[in-house]
């Protein structure tokens, strides 16, 4: 896995997995990689990864069953969701908006060029 410099890795571990989670590599009440597994997968040192899992447990998006391993939590891909749009709607969104202000670039702009990126 290529990783940016602009964000810690262990948060861009974070976003692979949610993004297999709402893919469907991932299902509901199933299994994921070791931490081990998963580090060489995208090959990290395991510490790395054991603080990928941990901010995700802490998020209730996957829970660790003691010897079993950890399993996507019910309900993750609503949350996941709900993290990614307050994130975006209170981090991105605002920078956005400053952006488009200096820029000089109209609302009706971005609009226009959405309606075409959706057809």
């Amino acid at each position: 896995m290529e990783f940016k410099e602009s964000k810690p890795i262990y948060m861009q571990i974070v976003d692979r997995i949610c993004n297999e989670i709402l893919a469907g590599t991932y299902d509901e009440g199933g299994r994921i990689p070791s931490v081990r597994e998963y580090a060489a997968i995208v090959e990290v040192n395991a510490n790395t990864v054991v603080r990928s899992f941990d901010f995700l447990q802490s998020a209730d998006i996957i829970f660790n069953r003691r010897g079993i391993g950890y399993f996507v939590s019910d309900g993750a891909k609503q949350q996941i969701m709900a993290m990614r749009r307050n994130v975006f709607m209170n981090e991105q969104l605002p920078d956005f908006f400053n952006e488009i202000d200096v820029l000089g670039i109209s609302i009706d702009e971005v609009a226009e060029l959405y309606r075409k990126r959706a057809n």
